[in-house]
């Protein structure tokens, strides 16, 4: 087992609500997707340094932001964090302390 993280809970303290992309299929081959609210969080959002690449004929994901959230089942990549405007995809989930108590999401801010 990992190292047990000491996490003061009072720094989770920006309101974010969890959204997931609903795909419909629009019948012609192609799709649209909306975003449905799936919860309600408090967390901890911290800048990282921002990296893109570009290799083997495609960008790979960038990281802008770090998310830190109360362990919830079902929060998964794909799906996006809002606050203030702000639309935070989830690219990365790990258990910190791997003792299911809190959720560290490396996310990339992608404008609205």
């Amino acid at each position: 087992m990992m190292k047990l993280q000491f996490i003061d809970p009072g720094q989770l303290r920006t309101e974010l609500r969890i959204e997931s992309a609903v795909v419909t299929p629009d019948g012609f081959g192609g799709h649209t997707q909306t975003w449905t609210e799936w919860a309600v969080v408090f967390g901890q959002i911290e800048p990282v340094n921002a990296h893109s690449y570009f290799g083997a004929g495609q960008e790979h994901e960038r990281v802008t932001h770090k998310v830190l959230v109360r362990f919830r089942d079902g929060l998964k990549s794909g799906m996006r964090f809002v606050t203030d405007g702000r639309h935070l995809y989830i690219v990365t989930i790990r258990d910190l302390d791997e003792r299911g108590r809190y959720l560290l999401c490396q996310v990339r801010e992608e404008g609205a």
